[in-house]
């Protein structure tokens, strides 16, 4: 399996690095894409940029558009862009391709991929709203990062767990992130 994983400058940095370090576990392929203002909040809530760098089997700039990702005939398994920041997702709604991050989700639409998007902005007025439904409507999965509480979460990282498992189950990746609901 081979993937791409977008980290945007929204809060959430918890969720990209949970989820890279699953994938580093069970060995997955991983294009790494890490916007600038994305570096800042890694900073700011993991206590160091680098926290990610290390968790990736490749790492790109976001603005290397001659990246392998930014062409729809280089194949991969899918793409989650997480966190998501409303300025990522108003750009992909709208086809506006300024970076890697962009194309290449771009990509995943046009050639029918794969495209899980996790935004954690809160509260949502409407243009957050109907970029979210266009590009659901386009076939991207839309995956708010909203943990559930019927796992009886003891922790924060249980919490995490529950949506990077949601994001694997969009992927057909087996887990046991969760205990799912009706499993004692």
């Amino acid at each position: 399996m081979e993937l791409i994983v977008a980290v945007t400058g929204a809060s959430g940095a918890v969720y990209s690095k949970r989820l890279l370090e699953f994938f580093r576990e069970r060995h997955i392929k991983v294009h790494l894409v890490i916007s600038d203002s994305a570096r800042l909040i890694i900073e700011h809530e993991l206590g160091s940029q680098g926290a990610l760098d290390d968790l990736s089997s490749i790492q790109y700039k976001p603005t290397d558009l001659t990246a392998p990702i930014s062409s729809g005939s280089y194949k991969v398994d899918g793409m989650i862009i997480v966190p998501a920041s409303m300025k990522t997702i108003g750009g992909i709604a709208s086809g506006y391709c300024e970076d890697l991050i962009t194309r290449a989700a771009d990509v995943q639409l046009k050639q029918r991929r794969t495209l899980v998007i996790v935004p954690r902005e809160t509260p949502l007025h409407a243009v957050h709203l109907e970029n979210m439904a266009k590009l659901s409507y386009l076939g991207a999965t839309v995956l708010p990062a909203m943990p559930a509480f019927y796992h009886e979460p003891r922790t924060i990282g249980d919490l995490v767990d529950f949506v990077v498992g949601r994001i694997l189950d969009q992927l057909g990746i087996d887990h046991e992130l969760y205990r799912r609901w009706g499993v004692a």
